[in-house]
């Protein structure tokens, strides 16, 4: 293994891989957890596969932790509620306010204002698509993987992907008009 590329292809998709968990846990606790548990699997298991290979498969392992945890979450939620029904309680929120993102440097105040608007529109509307759509659209949109890459990464055909892909753009486009042109 070379150690030292490892750990500048780790540095290098440390933050999106983080936004991704984040967006389909809401919850940056959750989120670390899985991409940690990404890199330490990646490193474990195919440390000494070529570079080139390195980014399809991490992502694959990221989106798998993605949806184990989601499954977890789904039987949790249910045992949650019924356990709520049975004391007469109800569902307390659970959700953490939505982080800002990166410093608009050297922005006028207005164009601060209007760009952190549109950041927290797109982190909202991303984290209404269904989780396969969220993820085709940030790998693609963010990583800027090519079809066969996401598909390869997310496990499933190039068709599903580009299907995907393109009802996230186009839930996006429909919840962001009043932000993008």
């Amino acid at each position: 293994m070379d150690r030292p590329a490892m750990d500048d292809f780790l540095a290098t998709v440390e933050r999106k891989a983080f936004r991704m968990a984040e967006f389909a846990t809401r919850n940056s606790d959750e989120a670390l957890d899985i991409v940690q548990d990404a890199m330490i699997r990646l490193v474990k298991n195919y440390a000494a596969k070529p570079e080139t290979e390195w980014q399809p498969l991490f992502y694959r392992i990221l989106q798998n932790g993605i949806r184990d945890w989601a499954r977890k979450k789904k039987v949790r939620d249910r045992w949650d509620g019924l356990r709520n029904l049975w004391r007469g309680g109800s569902e307390e929120n659970r959700e953490d306010p939505i982080q800002t993102l990166a410093d608009p440097h050297g922005k006028h105040p207005g164009e601060q204002a209007a760009l952190k608007d549109s950041s927290a529109a797109l982190d909202t509307a991303l984290k209404t698509l269904p989780l396969r759509q969220q993820q085709a659209f940030l790998l693609r949109a963010w990583e800027e993987m090519s079809v066969a890459e996401t598909a390869q990464a997310m496990n499933c055909s190039e068709g599903s992907v580009k299907t995907h892909y393109s009802r996230a753009l186009q839930t996006l486009r429909d919840l962001l008009e009043d932000h993008w042109p």
